[in-house]
């Protein structure tokens, strides 16, 4: 994420093209040396959700302002998570800002938790919601939904829970 620029970015789509393109982020190049993603399935374009669409926005606007602010001093890198002269965020301060956020949350320890845990979790909240593991893997840009199975999915909820709530719908009667 720290090496996103906004030139990935499409915050409107194109809601009138045949077919419509939904506001999106593309994933085809990697901060890797040969600049080419992981794996062929890593390249991708994600649509985005709504709650994404309306932060990213805000998002923008204060890194204009704090461009403003920096004056001659920002580097146009056009990232869109910056420092606050427009150069690529250390991934240490990217970790310790994200454990001041989620210290705030209650029965979260801060120090289990990095910002690749999120991706294991929308992986999970995904699965948990029949989303089938073939397009979560397409999603992450696994190859093959093993790795998605065996090293990001994690049960949110039991999975004995299946058989108990068929139990109670069975015997309500």
């Amino acid at each position: 994420m720290r090496p996103l620029t906004w030139d990935h970015v499409d915050l409107d789509g194109r809601p009138h093209a045949d077919p419509p393109v939904p506001p999106h982020i593309a994933v085809w190049h990697s901060v890797r040396r040969s600049g080419d993603t992981k794996t062929r399935k890593s390249r991708r374009t994600l649509a985005l959700p709504h709650r994404c669409i309306s932060a990213l926005r805000r998002h923008r606007r204060a890194q204009e302002r704090q461009r403003r602010i920096a004056g001659h001093g920002w580097q146009d890198n056009n990232l869109v998570f910056a420092s606050d002269v427009g150069t690529a965020l250390d991934a240490a301060n990217v970790r310790r800002a994200f454990r001041r956020a989620i210290a705030k949350a209650d029965g979260i320890n801060p120090t289990e938790w990095t910002p690749r845990e999120l991706r294991h979790s929308f992986v999970s909240l995904l699965s948990d919601n029949d989303v089938p593991v073939e397009e979560i893997a397409r999603l992450v840009g696994h190859s093959s939904t093993e790795t998605t199975e065996k090293v990001y999915r994690k049960q949110i909820r039991p999975v004995i829970q299946t058989g108990a709530l068929t139990m109670n719908r069975i015997f309500q009667g």
